[in-house]
């Protein structure tokens, strides 16, 4: 597949390249904030909001200078001034976090903004009955995930991925993201593509928060929501190839991806 760079107008600013809300961390999961906001900057959008918890917000605001951030309890009142929403990665699943994103998918349900669902919120999701869903919806699962939103096992997600990728977005409305060793993507329409980027140094806690990052910065830059995803996953093999070339499949860390994204970029725009 060929990787489409969005265009960059000289006559721009911030706002010009989109700016993403994303819903993320907990306590034990911080890295999981910093890497899918870090990665949506890294892939060209212009303003990271990061809505989560006072003790995530404390810890990432020292790794980074280049994320605005916001109290969880006030993100509805946020939801409107954003073009992408990103929520779930690092998310914990208790009770109040689960009346939290139950209320803001609702409230997204009825809005026209792309959202892309990951890690803690698809969790959140498979234990909910009858969602109301975002109309421009992707959602990102690894094969566990898969099968606890399909209600079924593991293992035949895992066997049979261009069946189950099919029947995630049929169920969900959306495009769906089927991670693996050769990640499909769905559309909304069916229409099923095969990643062939990408190596074992992806294998690593915080490589799907890098990833949901890639694609919301793709998508605030105006991609749609199948492009996005598509380029996103090709993007990130990339990045995990590129990187392991110096620092082998064995060392990379998904930090690491963050700083290799615009190598490749860079190397697809020569």
């Amino acid at each position: 597949m060929e990787f489409k760079l969005p265009p960059r107008k000289e006559d721009s600013h911030k706002g010009t390249f989109g700016k993403v809300l994303n819903i993320a961390g907990s306590e034990n999961f911080t890295g999981a904030a910093y890497l899918s906001s870090i990665a949506a900057l890294r892939t060209g959008c212009g303003y990271v909001t990061l809505a989560s918890a006072p003790k995530v917000i404390s810890a990432v605001s020292a790794l980074t200078p280049d994320i605005v951030y916001l109290p969880v309890a006030e993100v509805k009142d946020s939801l409107k001034n954003c073009n992408v929403i990103s929520i779930g990665c690092g998310l914990s699943v208790e009770t109040a976090t689960a009346i939290m994103f139950k209320s803001v998918l609702t409230e997204l349900s009825t809005m026209d903004v792309p959202v892309v669902i990951d890690a803690g919120g698809l969790t959140l999701l498979s234990k909910m009955r009858s969602p109301k869903l975002p109309a421009k919806l992707i959602i990102t699962p690894h094969p566990a995930e898969a099968a606890r939103l399909l209600k079924v096992e593991t293992d035949k997600v895992a066997a049979k991925p261009d069946f189950y990728v099919k029947k995630l977005s049929k169920t969900f409305g959306c495009t769906a993201v089927l991670k693996g060793h050769r990640t499909r993507v769905c559309s909304a329409d069916g229409e099923v593509y095969i990643n062939e980027t990408g190596n074992s140094a992806l294998a690593k806690a915080g490589s799907g928060d890098v990833l949901c990052g890639m694609i919301t910065g793709l998508l605030a830059q105006g991609m749609e929501l199948f492009e996005a995803a598509k380029n996103g996953v090709y993007l990130h093999g990339l990045t995990g190839e590129l990187a392991s070339g110096d620092l082998t499949e064995y060392g990379v860390l998904a930090s690491d991806l963050l700083k290799y994204i615009p190598k490749v970029i860079g190397q697809l725009s020569c």
